[in-house]
């Protein structure tokens, strides 16, 4: 099934379902309305949640309206815990994010004081249920209760230190039985397209990556202490495995502008910009909708 969490003038919004398809919605009032509900008692909750999805698939439930991206909040808009993964060297290095203030697709992302210029980095998300401490690769696997998509933004100082700041996220998560065979091992076979300012900027073939194994990524972040329901978790900024189909940061295509010419040539983002990122199945089906976000 696929979620979202739709404005309501509250801070933690209202819980939707949306279609597989992405061009229909259901409230989910008298279920749940906030998607954290259904993670603390998801064996409980989900079978409803799927009732209505099917009900809604099959164009059966009673009250269900166009789903508009614009209208839906980051899915978690403060979620408990947000880590964000990354790799060093040979080995993987878990990161801390702060957990509030994520953005929605139609969310403006304000520019911090003393902004030079920004990067950004497209990131395979997975969303977990309590995970033991200690849990293997594989227990923590059948933590993940759903996917999605974020866009990570850096500040980026003078001497190209990047400081991630916030955080956009496409406006669904999905359950990784949405992804079919396309889900296995941890890994998300998904073509992941990146924009920048309306241009093609990169393509992804997520599924390749040998970094983007959500089991490491849960079983490092499990090491020593549980892991609770709502916990956010980001893997490494995805590298495509093809120079010449682009890139999906600007710190990957300035290195190799660097490594090829001298010296890098394309700038950071500057106010105004804009990034879209994009996954879609192996088929051209929309996984999760579009991660957007405009410098302001």
């Amino acid at each position: 099934m696929k979620l979202a969490t739709y404005q309501d003038g509250s801070r933690d919004g209202h819980l939707v379902v949306v279609s597989r398809d992405l061009s229909m919605a259901h409230y989910a009032t008298g279920i749940a309305t906030r998607l954290q509900q259904v993670l603390d008692d998801w064996n409980f909750l989900s079978p409803q949640l799927q009732d209505l999805y099917d009900q809604l698939n099959q164009g059966r439930a009673r009250h269900a309206f166009p789903f508009d991206p614009a209208l839906a909040m980051a899915p978690l808009p403060r979620a408990s815990r947000y880590v964000a993964a990354d790799q060093e060297g040979k080995g993987l290095r878990l990161h801390e994010r702060a957990p509030d203030g994520l953005l929605g697709v139609a969310d403006e992302a304000a520019v911090p004081h003393g902004f030079d210029g920004a990067d950004f980095g497209a990131r395979l998300v997975v969303v977990t249920a309590d995970i033991a401490a200690g849990a293997s690769a594989e227990t923590g696997l059948e933590g993940v209760r759903l996917l999605g998509l974020a866009c990570e933004l850096a500040v980026v100082d003078r001497d190209a230190m990047r400081r991630p700041w916030t955080t956009s996220f496409a406006p669904v998560l999905c359950t990784p039985d949405e992804a079919g065979t396309g889900w296995a091992a941890g890994r998300l076979q998904a073509q992941v397209q990146v924009q920048v300012n309306g241009r093609k900027f990169g393509l992804a073939d997520a599924g390749r990556d040998t970094r983007a194994c959500a089991g490491v990524w849960l079983r490092e972040l499990a090491r020593h202490r549980q892991v609770h329901a709502g916990t956010l978790v980001a893997g490494p900024v995805l590298t495509p495995t093809d120079g010449s189909l682009g890139y999906a940061s600007l710190h990957d295509r300035r290195e190799a502008e660097k490594a090829d010419q001298g010296e890098p040539r394309t700038p950071w983002l500057q106010r105004g910009d804009h990034v879209r990122v994009e996954a879609k199945a192996p088929e051209g089906a929309p996984l999760f909708g579009a991660a957007t976000v405009t410098l302001a």
